[in-house]
């Protein structure tokens, strides 16, 4: 990609980011909508610019991935054991601080790089949490307690779970989307770094995360759009009336947290809202389960993965999540 290309794209993403925020503050006031519609699109535009930096940050990590990370160092980084390969995915969100969002387009790029198919489903999951500024939001929020320990100790455990699961499978054909696939079949680019100045690859690498930031931003879009609208027009006192039982506080707070789609660096601060309402286990589930899947992360996912492998990690991280807070509710004094 040329310099100018760079700087056009740059251009036309300060632009899209430099109208949303214009839309936000100026042109809502003035409109008189109805009221469904302005919440609606008041959600819509809290999402997405909550999500927007860090699918920046996420991209910008993916483009200097794709110029200074060769399959020799996955290799070498990455032993043959699946297990140990599961566990160095949930574990690498403390080198990677995104959040569900960033780590799409991060995992998508690794995964050209060679990344073992059970570390890219581990990091996925347990990124979103494994990582200093949610750790230090959720000490903020809950201190030096039971519910910390419970989200980085259930967080790294689903998410290795998961990941030695899906691993298992060894065809790469059943499990990736084509366009994640197709790179490393087919010996792209990607398969050797280029020899030139640390400029010109520092220049490349922009290029790229640029080009993964348009490509990611519209999938972005279309999931902030759906949890807006379920945010706007489905009723949620339904879900908030039951927060007491130990089973049915667990499933309406995860599927709070699947159609909130509230950013991992802040949910702790939501969640911290339902202490006097719902059972721990529930607030526990809300912590592990809505960072690793919600409505507009899984719509991402589906840039990386078949459609059956999302729906299986989706089923997957709500099951494991489930009983891990009735267990907590039925067995644990907290």
């Amino acid at each position: 990609m040329s310099a100018l290309r760079i700087l056009a794209s740059a251009v036309a993403l300060l632009a899209v980011i430099g109208a949303v925020l214009f839309a936000d503050v100026f042109a809502l006031r003035s409109l008189a909508l109805p009221d469904a519609l302005q919440n609606f699109v008041t959600v819509f535009l809290g999402i997405f610019i909550e999500a927007a930096p860090f699918l920046l940050l996420g991209s910008l990590t993916s483009g200097f991935i794709a110029e200074f990370v060769s399959p020799e160092d996955m290799a070498r980084f990455f032993p043959r054991n699946k297990a140990l390969n599961a566990l160095s995915g949930a574990l690498m969100g403390l080198a990677f601080p995104v959040c569900e969002c960033g780590a799409v387009p991060v995992v998508r790029r690794l995964y050209r790089k060679g990344l073992p198919i059970s570390a890219g489903i581990a990091f996925l999951l347990a990124a979103p949490v494994i990582n200093p500024i949610v750790l230090a939001s959720t000490y903020a929020a809950f201190g030096f307690g039971p519910v910390l320990w419970s989200r980085l100790v259930l967080t790294v455990g689903i998410a290795f779970a998961i990941g030695l699961v899906i691993g298992t499978q060894p065809s790469l054909v059943r499990l990736l989307a084509p366009r994640t696939f197709a790179p490393i079949m087919g010996g792209s680019m990607e398969m050797s770094l280029p020899q030139r100045t640390l400029t010109g690859r520092v220049q490349s690498a922009l290029a790229a995360a640029v080009d993964d930031f348009l490509d990611m931003g519209r999938f972005l879009v279309l999931g902030s759009l759906l949890a807006a609208g379920l945010q706007s027009f489905v009723p949620q006192q339904a879900l908030i009336s039951i927060g007491r039982d130990p089973l049915s506080s667990v499933v309406a707070l995860q599927a709070l947290a699947f159609v909130l789609s509230v950013c991992s660096t802040v949910d702790s601060f939501l969640a911290l809202s339902f202490v006097n309402t719902f059972t721990t286990g529930s607030i526990i589930a809300f912590l592990v389960f809505g960072p690793m899947i919600d409505l507009k992360s899984s719509v991402m996912y589906w840039t990386v993965f078949r459609p059956r492998v999302v729906i299986y990690v989706l089923m997957l991280s709500f099951l494991f999540t489930l009983l891990a807070g009735v267990f907590i509710n039925l067995n644990l004094p907290w």
